[in-house]
């Protein structure tokens, strides 16, 4: 760890990994908006949509880092553990003054060809965000021919008001390298660490081994890391296993086995047949044919007395 600015008082410094709970809003035009937070009841009472799989509680944070914009950050620098502060900061300290420069106007028809509309999903209105030469922008208006985007952070020209928790000091070399992983990529959680003051390993797991998103961020992961823990070796593993068919296990022996019970059984079926199997036709008609004595005695039926007169 190599914190760049010291700040009296023991308090924490630039540099330091922490946990950070935070509640952070924006204030202006005759509304209040959250920006964003820790706390999954300011979520709810705020009615704001999260994603699916948000995970609640205090989050890794580098202080003086890139994540809030400079102004917070640096208001955050100095807090001591477990104090809580509130804090204002102009839009200038905040998001920025809104810019109308940076409003701009395209025709539909330029719109239209962006990778994102034309993916089946695709959906067009205010609000959405789009990609546009490298910069993203929220649509403020549009017609059938013409769509007006705002290139303005989302809070540009508002004031912010914070409160701010430093839970902890992140100081065991696993646990650092895990919030360094959330931080810049995220999915901390599911890679498997090993860390000392030498060497860093990690490996990937699964699913990030084909994401565009973690192909993006492990330079930046491998640049944080020599930054932060100085190891001499960082190690990243990526483990692919080639899947193998499932193995017969029908060994000669077996197939024998079972060929030999197959003959064994037809046999018993053969001892068993009906007795038109030895030779004596069956009746037509599927009936049973009638015994000799049957036969004998249906020639010698006495027939009935004739009548006298």
């Amino acid at each position: 760890m190599s914190p760049e600015t010291s700040h009296a008082h023991g308090g924490t410094k630039s540099g330091e990994l922490v946990h950070l709970d935070y509640d952070l809003w924006a204030e202006g035009g005759g509304r209040t908006d959250l920006v964003d937070t820790t706390h999954a009841e300011v979520a709810q009472e705020a009615k704001v949509s999260v994603p699916e799989g948000q995970r609640w509680g205090p989050r890794p944070h580098l202080l003086g880092g890139e994540y809030f914009p400079s102004g917070i950050e640096s208001a955050l620098v100095g807090l001591k553990v477990g104090e809580e502060v509130e804090r204002e900061f102009a839009p200038a300290d905040a998001f920025g003054e809104r810019d109308p420069a940076l409003i701009e106007l395209f025709s539909m028809h330029e719109i239209q060809r962006l990778p994102e509309m034309r993916r089946e999903d695709a959906h067009l209105d205010v609000g959405t965000v789009l990609t546009i030469e490298g910069r993203r922008g929220r649509v403020v208006t549009l017609t059938a021919a013409r769509v007006r985007v705002d290139f303005n952070p989302a809070f540009a020209g508002r004031k912010v008001r914070g409160k701010f928790k430093v839970v902890d000091r992140i100081t065991e070399p696993a646990e650092q390298v895990r919030a360094i992983l959330e931080l810049v990529y995220g999915r901390g959680s599911e890679f498997q660490i090993e860390a000392n003051a030498k060497s860093v390993t990690l490996r990937v797991p699964e699913r990030s081994k084909f994401d565009i998103s973690w192909m993006a961020a492990k330079p930046r992961v491998v640049d944080r890391l020599r930054s932060q823990l100085h190891p001499e070796t960082i190690r990243i593993v990526e483990e692919y296993v080639t899947p193998t068919e499932p193995k017969d296990d029908t060994t000669p022996a077996k197939a024998a086995a079972e060929e030999k019970a197959a003959g064994h059984e037809t046999h018993r079926g053969r001892a068993h047949a009906p007795a038109e199997a030895k030779g004596e036709p069956a009746a037509s008609g599927g009936a049973a044919a009638p015994t000799k004595a049957a036969a004998k005695s249906a020639g010698t039926a006495t027939a009935p007395p004739e009548s006298s007169d």
